[in-house]
């Protein structure tokens, strides 16, 4: 694993999510921000992706449950070159594919549309299963919001998964502890998450959710498990990257104003 690049393709992608959500005025910067390591990771190093063939039947596939935090998935899919990254200045543009959740319709290297908070996952045991059916070689790969975890058709999913026995998904729960509305433990605790991910027959691994080193030793673990799916808990700073925003539950669904992008970009290491 080439380290360097995974950790430099992060921090532009952070870079992307300040200058889109600036363009936009508007957006959810705390969220996409936490899982930007996450994203280059998978984009950069693990998944098998083909941009000149977004629909290969062969392909993995990431469902972003937390949907609100499409500026990181759509910076990784116009680096990885599925679209030109000139065209992440469109976010939440009239007309534009870059909406502010993700749509599968509109925007090539989206494999499925998300937003309702709570239906990713099921979309993911979904696609594992049909891959399981298919005898395919793929891999799903999820991405949920630790406040997402509050909701039911989450452990739905999750009883579903470990019955299926979808050991060719992979999910992370992006445990920032913050939601829009404060401190997950003070709005609808869902802790202990190990635990309770261990009860429901999950391989559950908890580790720090911005080391890429620690994100590509758990992947690769999960990758061997057999007969049950896994979940990363990836421990993870809300607004990482960005010293004013860093664990501050305003910064969830507020973009930021020029001058407070610019400080971002140096702290950054520029444009």
């Amino acid at each position: 694993m080439d380290q360097t690049m995974v950790e430099a393709k992060a921090k532009q992608i952070r870079r992307h999510i300040f200058t889109m959500l600036t363009a936009a005025a508007s957006g959810h910067p705390g969220g996409s921000l936490s899982v930007a390591d996450i994203m280059a990771y998978l984009f950069f190093e693990e998944m098998r992706l083909d941009p000149q063939n977004p629909k290969d039947p062969q392909r993995d596939r990431l469902v972003l449950a937390k949907g609100h935090a499409a500026p990181a998935l759509y910076a990784a899919l116009a680096m990885k070159g599925y679209f030109p990254e000139e065209e992440l200045l469109s976010l939440r543009k009239l007309g534009s594919r870059l909406q502010g959740h993700p749509d599968m319709k509109k925007l090539p290297g989206i494999d499925i549309s998300t937003g309702s908070l709570g239906q990713g996952l099921s979309a993911a045991c979904g696609m594992a299963l049909a891959g399981k059916i298919d005898k395919a070689d793929y891999r799903v790969f999820a991405i949920l919001g630790d406040g997402e975890n509050e909701e039911g058709q989450v452990w739905e999913a999750a009883m579903f998964g470990a019955h299926y026995q979808l050991d060719n998904l992979t999910a992370f729960v992006d445990h920032n502890g913050l939601q829009i509305d404060g401190k997950i433990t003070d709005v609808m605790s869902p802790e202990p998450l190990d635990e309770k991910w261990k009860s429901f027959g999950w391989n559950v691994q908890v580790i720090d959710g911005h080391d890429i080193r620690a994100i590509a030793k758990a992947v690769a673990l999960a990758k061997t498990v057999k007969g049950k799916p896994s979940m990363i808990i990836a421990n993870t700073v809300k607004g990482r990257g960005c010293s004013f925003m860093e664990n501050q539950a305003g910064w969830h669904g507020k973009a930021p104003k020029e001058e407070e992008t610019a400080k971002a970009l140096a702290e950054l290491g520029g444009c």
